[in-house]
């Protein structure tokens, strides 16, 4: 948690609103994340700060995985866009804060690279832009088009679709399971983390 996030900020003071809104935040990607059967298990919640985050979702793969489904990638969208989802269900559309930006522009980016690189849209079995890496830091640096802009507004329907589909399936999620995403909310409030129980844990 340190490595990826950073360490916690508990001495930061935030407003029993903005507490409620990280508790719901996480809380939907946590719901979304535990009911769809493609994504990761999750293991544990936390509406403490850590680095630059209000709070967090931690989820951890079964086993390693070598490749990655489209069906994983769909159901990661989802599970992505659990936070932006429920922010609007519960405060609604005026109230939606700045809290899911980095979300937004993961799944995006997921998106992106499977319609332009994986081949998972309606756009096709091709590759969509010449990506050149650095070798030893895996990095992407630059990207070369080999479309037409027209090719380039199909690559964005292509993402809008993919990114509509996973808000339908965040929220269709969520609201079937509205009772438990009110219950991790409470406890969020009171207890700040919660984590799943050894007995409950997926096994191998």
């Amino acid at each position: 948690e340190k490595v990826l996030l950073g360490p916690e900020r508990k001495t930061r003071v935030i407003s029993d609103l903005d507490k409620k809104i990280t508790a719901y935040h996480e809380a939907g990607h946590a719901v979304v994340g535990h009911y769809l059967k493609n994504s990761d298990p999750v293991r544990k919640v936390s509406i403490i700060s850590r680095g630059q985050a209000g709070g967090y979702t931690l989820k951890m793969p079964t086993e390693d995985k070598h490749y990655h489904t489209l069906a994983q990638f769909k159901d990661e969208l989802a599970m992505t866009l659990g936070g932006y989802v429920v922010e609007k269900l519960i405060f609604g559309d005026e109230r939606i804060s700045t809290g899911p930006y980095s979300d937004l522009r993961t799944a995006t980016g997921v998106a992106h690279d499977m319609v332009t690189r994986y081949g998972m849209s309606s756009m096709g079995p091709r590759t969509f832009g010449e990506h050149h890496e650095m070798i030893f830091l895996g990095r992407e640096i630059t990207e070369q088009r080999d479309y037409s802009e027209k090719t380039a507004e199909e690559i964005d329907k292509a993402v809008a679709i993919l990114l509509d589909e996973a808000v339908k399936r965040a929220r269709e999620t969520v609201l079937a399971h509205k009772e438990k995403l009110e219950e991790l909310v409470k406890a969020l409030m009171e207890k700040e983390t919660v984590t799943r129980h050894p007995a409950n844990a997926p096994t191998r």
